[in-house]
């Protein structure tokens, strides 16, 4: 990336940090724009620069990890069994969000708001009809499938079901549930119809 471009990622981790930590903690409806720009000690024209509302913080905070399942699916190896493959991408942004106690403790927070919300939860479920076309793309492609071979659309969902089931498990408790070896036992009972008949080529 070029200097500007850094720059231009640098403040809006900013915004997304400040933004997510005083929502989790204060509540979507309690927390001012005026607050986040000064949390993040810029000015209010700029996070307009990056943000519409501040519901798109968390919009935004929701595609990034959704790419960032993405691409760790297309980076699995090509003969690793769709259920390995699917899981590994799921359990990547759950490893982060408890790589640390402080990351664990804003993550649970801010997973609450989003469930808890129902603007958030709705942009959620928005975005992750996204997510779904984005794997299924991927996993037609990894598998050699044709557009309109059922597997990898039933598949993606089957996957991000999980992915919910975990979530919602996780952010229920006080955060004792490892989240990653919950994405485990989840995909540990779905690999049979994951693998049973399509097989990476």
């Amino acid at each position: 990336m070029t200097l500007a471009q850094r720059k231009r990622q640098f403040v809006s981790n900013e915004l997304t940090e400040a933004a997510l930590q005083l929502l989790a903690v204060k509540g979507f409806d309690a927390v001012t724009v005026d607050e986040i720009v000064a949390a993040a000690g810029v000015s209010k024209r700029t996070f307009f620069r990056y943000f519409a509302s501040k519901e798109d913080v968390v919009v935004q905070f929701l595609a990034d990890m959704g790419t960032g399942i993405r691409d760790e699916l297309a980076a699995r190896p090509a003969d690793e069994p769709p259920s390995e493959a699917l899981r590994h991408a799921m359990a990547v942004p759950l490893e982060a969000c408890t790589d640390h106690p402080d990351h664990t403790e804003r993550a649970l927070r801010v997973v609450r708001l989003i469930l808890g919300t129902p603007a958030l939860h709705a942009r959620f479920l928005e975005r992750r009809l996204r997510w779904s076309d984005d794997l299924a793309a991927e996993l037609t492609r990894r598998l050699r499938l044709d557009a309109t071979d059922l597997y990898p659309r039933l598949a993606a969902g089957v996957a991000l079901t999980a992915f919910d089931v975990t979530l919602q498990r996780w952010s229920a408790g006080d955060g004792t549930d490892d989240p990653t070896a919950l994405v485990e036992r989840a995909f540990a009972l779905l690999a049979p119809a994951l693998d049973g008949h399509v097989r990476p080529v």
